[in-house]
């Protein structure tokens, strides 16, 4: 999979900008301010129908105008698919070959990014809902299903959740429609676990192999995935009727993969207590590539977006995670310090300069 071009029409800094990609290696570099990220974030966009950085819309659109345009040519084991966004202050448009769909939920995961930036660290440091949302993101971006099943779930809560309060306020209601929101809540949620859980089986299989590869160490990295939802439907049953008095005083759902954690461990050890900031990067990094390499194993080959990753990293680290990628790989890497970047990943580069908000391509 890979980007053959890029259209911006009032996006982020961007009046008017079309630019062409190298199948393998692109360089998008300049000083901090000028724009390099609002590219690969503009990619991003077209994957995910959402930004990375903010979530308001009304933030891509560029200062004193209405509405903003996407566009980007992609291809995909030999078809090039045309995909486009449109933006205004009331609504979002998402287009594929000209067709408008409808639902965002029917075109994401059509596009394959796999993206490394300096907030992924808060998968390691946040509280555990920021996890899921960021495993939610990496898993919805290859597989529709799931992200179709984060979608019903979320609506079976709130639902859920509100008939709770009625319950709560008239205690004469019947809780037949409350166990048939029980069963479809359970339902789903099994379903989600499952996929979560064979995402995460796979990830180890491989993420230490690359800590390794990066830090030239032999430490133990993997990511332990608990979730109340590993039990059998009748367990589950059970409990989630157990905790029903206590539900109804707080009108909440309190037992369900909403509750799910993803934690890092480094040599046994709870990387975000235990780890130096310096090895959560390492951390974050390696479970970058093992995303690519499960994609790969299902044959899926994803663009890869490392943003100011030279910032983040020594240059001994930088070369060793360039090693491990694929040839056959499109990458986009925005950084500051290119003067820093090994000779050999320039001569090979697209060069992409970002200076006083216009584009130079060397």
């Amino acid at each position: 999979m890979k980007f053959k071009n890029l259209e911006l029409l009032n996006f982020r800094n961007y009046d008017n900008l079309k630019l062409n990609f190298d199948d393998h290696l692109n360089l998008i570099y300049g000083n901090n301010g000028e724009g390099k990220t609002n590219i690969v974030e503009a990619l991003f966009l077209l994957a995910y129908t959402k930004s990375f950085r903010t979530n308001n819309d009304k933030n891509l659109i560029m200062f004193d105008q209405d509405n903003l345009r996407v566009k980007a040519s992609v291809l995909n084991d030999k078809f090039l698919n045309n995909y486009m966004i449109t933006i205004n202050k009331e609504e979002k448009k998402v287009f594929i070959n000209e067709t408008n769909y409808k639902r965002l939920s029917d075109y994401i995961s059509k596009i394959n990014i796999v993206l490394f930036n300096r907030n992924d660290l808060n998968l390691i440091k946040e509280s555990p809902n920021i996890r899921r949302k960021n495993i939610n993101i990496d898993i919805s971006g290859f597989n529709n299903t799931y992200l179709k099943q984060i979608t019903i779930y979320n609506k079976i809560i709130k639902q859920r959740n509100s008939y709770l309060k009625l319950l709560y306020l008239n205690g004469n209601m019947s809780k037949d429609y409350l166990d048939i929101l029980t069963n479809k809540l359970i339902d789903t949620g099994i379903n989600i676990y499952n996929i979560r859980k064979d995402y995460i089986n796979k990830i180890n299989e491989s993420i230490n192999k690359y800590y390794n590869l990066i830090t030239n160490d032999e430490s133990s990295l993997t990511i332990k995935y608990t979730s109340e939802f590993s039990e059998s439907k009748t367990k589950l049953m059970t409990k989630i009727k157990q905790s029903l008095s206590k539900e109804l005083i707080l009108n909440k759902t309190l037992y369900g993969i909403h509750h799910d954690d993803f934690v890092f461990y480094l040599n046994g050890k709870n990387i975000k207590e235990f780890g130096s900031e310096g090895q959560q990067k390492n951390a974050i990094i390696s479970y970058k590539l093992a995303i690519i390499n499960y994609l790969k194993n299902m044959n899926i080959n994803p663009i890869f977006i490392l943003d100011d990753m030279f910032s983040e990293l020594d240059n001994e680290k930088i070369n060793n995670i360039l090693k491990l990628i694929d040839n056959d790989l499109q990458i986009f890497i925005t950084t500051t310090e290119i003067d820093n970047i090994n000779n050999n990943i320039k001569d090979n580069a697209k060069k992409i300069r970002i200076h006083n908000g216009t584009v130079e391509v060397d």
